[in-house]
């Protein structure tokens, strides 16, 4: 038997035929107790006395009776009798037992193979949804991700089964969508600069150019390449951030703040910008290094994506990290755009100087999950701009 549907049958029916071989074990035993004394009782009361005694019969073997004996001697008659009796009764029981022996037998066989029949069939009913689940999971690729089991079953164990693959195969359609994307946009985003190069080594330095033209193709060449350091150093991180974190330590956040808003201060007094911080206590298990990256990602973009003379506000405090920015207004159903890799507040294809490659969102993302924590925002209803807010898990 390799199926699993021949295993549930053969113990399904197996427990049937049992407890019916059981069933019809007691009651032929039981039957069998009572039944002589039954007979012989309705013998005597149907048939008279005086008949008997007129019947042949012979001497039949001992056998305990149902008649008391009697202590003083009985009249030939009676005793004629009750030899007539027991042999009636003793004949009756054998024939009822043989009969009763042989119903069984033909009862209990039918009843083996109706239950062997039923068991197959609710061994198919209770592996049905097991096979659906099989014949998706062996259909299923990246193409189809999309499809799913649905079984329509009453709750149960097997439901539950079905309805946690359904979702098992949302959270991978989601993850293959999103790594499609990604690469797609990582394949663009680093054709442009390579792009780039090579139109200004070929045109750009065709011939015999001049010192000055030289220097311009140079200086274009460097900032391309700056820009793919970039968009690779990105890349780098934002791939570290979603392996998780190997090891952690106490990083005081609070401190981490402040040196990130220490860092980039020049570029906010060019901006004409004015960074506040508020720098309560928090301390966060986990790796500094990405959570300093968390906290430069958040201050850089709201230096970046923000107006002449506007501001930049810093949190940090049990509820988390909240950095606030004046910018630009932004459509709310647009901000989880946001934290999609190479998403970017406008839609040009390339980006203008000191912007990012469009993965410092994602990579906040990332690196709040991998400490455990989630990462919301919304736009700002009046002055435009963004509030991004990080938690944790647990934070003092």
């Amino acid at each position: 038997m390799k199926s699993e549907r021949a295993r549930l049958t053969a113990l399904y029916g197996g427990l049937l035929v049992l407890a019916g071989a059981l069933l019809t074990g007691v009651v032929y035993l039981l039957v069998q107790q009572g039944l002589y004394t039954s007979i012989s009782t309705a013998v005597t009361t149907a048939v008279p006395a005086r008949e008997l005694r007129d019947l042949p019969t012979s001497t039949p073997a001992p056998r305990q009776s149902a008649v008391p004996a009697s202590p003083s001697p009985l009249p030939p008659g009676v005793v004629r009798g009750l030899a007539v009796t027991r042999t009636l009764s003793d004949a009756a029981e054998d024939a009822a037992l043989n009969r009763l022996l042989a119903v069984s037998v033909i009862v209990l066989c039918a009843y083996a193979v109706l239950s062997i029949a039923l068991a197959w069939w609710m061994a198919g009913r209770v592996l049905r949804p097991v096979a659906v689940i099989t014949e998706t999971a062996r259909r299923l690729s990246g193409e189809n991700l999309h499809e799913r089991i649905a079984l329509e079953a009453p709750p149960g164990e097997l439901k539950q089964l079905a309805d946690t693959f359904d979702g098992m195969l949302g959270r991978m359609e989601q993850l293959v969508s999103a790594q499609q994307r990604f690469a797609a946009n990582a394949a663009h985003e680093l054709r442009t600069p390579v792009a780039v190069q090579r139109a200004a080594a070929e045109i750009g330095l065709a011939g015999e150019p001049d010192a000055r033209k030289v220097a311009r193709i140079r200086a274009k060449l460097i900032a391309v390449a700056d820009d793919s350091e970039r968009i690779i150093e990105g890349l780098l991180l934002l791939a570290a951030s979603e392996q998780g974190l190997e090891r952690r330590e106490p990083v005081a956040v609070h401190e981490v703040a402040r040196e990130a808003v220490a860092a980039l201060a020049g570029e906010a007094k060019e901006r004409d910008l004015t960074v506040t911080v508020h720098a309560g206590p928090l301390t966060v298990p986990g790796d500094a290094v990405l959570l300093d990256r968390l906290l430069h990602n958040l201050v850089a973009n709201g230096i970046r994506h923000n107006v002449p003379h506007g501001r930049v506000e810093v949190r940090t405090g049990p509820d988390g990290i909240t950095v606030s920015n004046t910018g630009p207004e932004i459509p709310p159903d647009t901000v989880p755009d946001l934290f999609e890799p190479f998403r970017r507040l406008t839609q040009r294809h390339r980006h203008a100087p000191g912007e990012g490659a469009g993965l410092g969102m994602s990579i906040v993302a990332a690196i709040a999950q991998a400490h455990g924590g989630t990462t919301t925002a919304y736009a700002n209803g009046e002055g435009g701009g963004l509030t991004v807010r990080v938690t944790f898990p647990g934070a003092p």
